[in-house]
């Protein structure tokens, strides 16, 4: 019987355990809930991030208004190293670690998900999509190029009239040749920089609205409160990232708009969806453990790429920044600054 008993005992004990680390988080929520006192503290976070996002995203944008912050000055590249950091911050100690717990969490069945390290799965993936997005975009680009190239006639035999005129006429056409190729190379760039600042800011918008949800759904004022403050900071400087993109791109001031108020707008409407959805949603549930999760891995792994390929490789790599050991140097010390201010957050976000 004892040996009956023993085995019932280790079969029962993780179910057991499973289920009550489970009640215990649903418990320890609602010991602290004070719906009337949540719901003031909701109200000043959705004020409170919507201004620190709408300033953040829209200071690099300001380059007409505020010459320093032209994409022509040196202090622009040193701002935006400095989100470059908070981005990759972002990604390495608040989304990634978030979606491994999610996904490991004891309230989810072994099968599948504590037999297969899916957060990290769903990180390459994203990452990898993000590489093969950037990838189409400048090839489709490419060959759009190239074909109206090809349609352009060459010059014929006849139009060159002695040697002294054929002489200038190739040389022409190499001069504009070079003319051409620069050409070429400041639209390739302008649309990686417009590839770069959507896709920059899906990763981040995905980001905001499950923290905005979650912040949302919460009844408790000691959870919310000091989230107030760190998610404020937290917008204020993805949005620094996010708006340097968006100056690099040149795009229309219709879609600069458009993007400034979609990512300004993100986080304060995924609190006010929570807020909706606070009686029937559970944050311990499998399927929002599993939802937020995935989403958490994929942004991750959107952030992660963006900020070391397309943020940090592409300024700290570039001749501007090479030929200046001082903005080299300066820009080194706020990248590292935006990383640690970034990851100091944690500890209350």
């Amino acid at each position: 019987m004892n040996k009956v008993f023993f085995f019932l005992l280790v079969l029962v004990l993780p179910i057991t355990i499973h289920a009550a680390e489970c009640a215990r988080d649903a418990g320890t929520e609602e010991a602290g809930n004070d719906r009337v006192q949540a719901l003031k503290y909701k109200l000043i976070a959705i004020a409170s991030i919507l201004l620190a996002g709408a300033v953040g995203v829209s200071l690099p944008t300001l380059g007409k208004i505020f010459p320093a912050l032209s994409p022509e000055n040196d202090f622009f590249f040193v701002v935006k190293a400095f989100a470059a950091g908070v981005i990759f911050a972002t990604g390495c100690v608040h989304v990634l670690p978030d979606s491994f717990e999610l996904l490991t969490s004891p309230c989810l069945s072994e099968s599948p998900w504590g037999a297969f390290p899916f957060a990290g799965f769903c990180v390459m993936v994203a990452a990898t999509a993000t590489m093969l997005v950037d990838q189409v975009a400048s090839v489709l680009f490419k060959r759009m190029h190239f074909g109206k190239e090809a349609k352009v006639p060459a010059a014929s035999d006849g139009e060159k009239v002695g040697d002294h005129e054929g002489h200038v006429h190739v040389h022409t056409r190499a001069t504009n040749g070079h003319a051409h190729g620069a050409a070429f190379g400041d639209e390739a760039q302008l649309l990686r920089h417009q590839v770069i600042s959507q896709v920059l800011e899906i990763g981040i918008v995905v980001h905001s609205v499950i923290i905005g949800i979650s912040l949302g759904a919460s009844e408790n004022p000691k959870t919310i409160k000091p989230l107030v403050a760190a998610l404020s900071f937290h917008q204020l400087f993805e949005g620094m990232g996010l708006g340097g993109c968006i100056s690099q791109a040149k795009l229309k001031a219709t879609s600069v708009t458009i993007m400034s108020i979609f990512f300004s707008l993100t986080t304060p409407v995924g609190i006010a969806i929570g807020f909706a959805i606070s009686n029937s949603y559970n944050e311990n549930s499998p399927t929002a453990l599993i939802v937020e999760g995935l989403f958490n891995a994929a942004s991750a792994g959107i952030l992660l790429y963006m900020a070391l390929v397309d943020l940090i490789e592409v300024d700290f790599k570039s001749a501007r920044v090479l030929n200046n050991l001082k903005l080299l140097f300066v820009c080194d010390v706020t990248l590292l600054l935006g990383m640690g201010c970034m990851s100091l957050l944690a500890i209350w976000a």
